[in-house]
C-alpha cells in the first residue's frame, strides 16, 4: 500500500448495499468493478468506491472511467426495472461532468428509463459523488440477443 492507497476499508460500499454479480471477473465490468446494487423503490441504484486505478493524474476519478460506469449502471438499471433480459448495445451515450469523484470517494448511479420501442431503449441516469452530483448522462440502447444469464445482470 503507498501513500496515496486509501485504506482497504474504504473499499467497503455503504449500508444497504450488496455485492452485483457481474460476471467473470477477468471480463469487462469485472475488471472495472467491483460494483454494488441497492434497491430504492423500483429504482436499481448501481455504487462504486473510486480506487486508484480509476483515476487520473489528478487523483480523481477518469472521465472515461465514469462514462464506463455510467453505461454500465444503465444497462444493468434496463435489466432491473425494465425487465429487459437482452444483451444491449450502446448507440449513444451524453454525458456531462458537473463535479469531481475524488479517490476513495462513493458514486452511485440512479436511472430512469424513458422509452422502450421495440428495437430501442432511452434512458437518463445522474451520477453522485459522496452525494455531489458528478455526471449527468442520456442514452440510447439497441435490444440485442437474449442473455444467457440475465440474472448476472438484472440485480436480483
Amino acid at each position: 500500500m503507498t501513500q496515496r492507497d486509501p485504506p482497504r476499508a474504504a473499499a467497503a460500499a455503504p449500508p444497504g448495499f450488496k455485492l452485483l454479480n457481474s460476471g467473470p471477473t477477468d471480463m469487462f465490468v469485472g475488471i472495472n468493478g467491483p460494483i454494488f446494487r441497492a434497491r430504492e423503490g423500483d429504482h436499481l441504484i448501481v455504487g462504486m468506491r473510486v480506487e486508484r486505478r480509476h483515476c487520473n493524474p489528478g487523483e480523481t476519478c477518469h472521465g472515461g472511467m465514469l462514462m464506463t460506469f455510467v453505461d454500465m449502471a444503465m444497462v444493468m438499471a434496463m435489466h432491473y426495472q425494465g425487465k429487459l433480459a437482452h444483451f444491449m448495445h450502446t448507440v449513444s451515450l451524453t454525458t456531462d461532468f458537473l463535479a469531481s469523484a475524488p479517490l476513495g470517494s462513493w458514486i452511485q448511479a440512479r436511472t430512469d428509463i424513458l422509452r422502450v420501442t421495440r428495437k430501442l431503449v432511452f434512458a437518463q441516469c445522474l451520477v453522485t459523488a459522496d452525494g455531489t452530483a458528478a455526471v449527468r448522462a442520456s442514452g440510447v440502447f439497441k435490444i440485442g440477443p437474449a442473455l444467457k444469464r440475465a440474472d448476472a445482470d438484472s440485480g436480483t
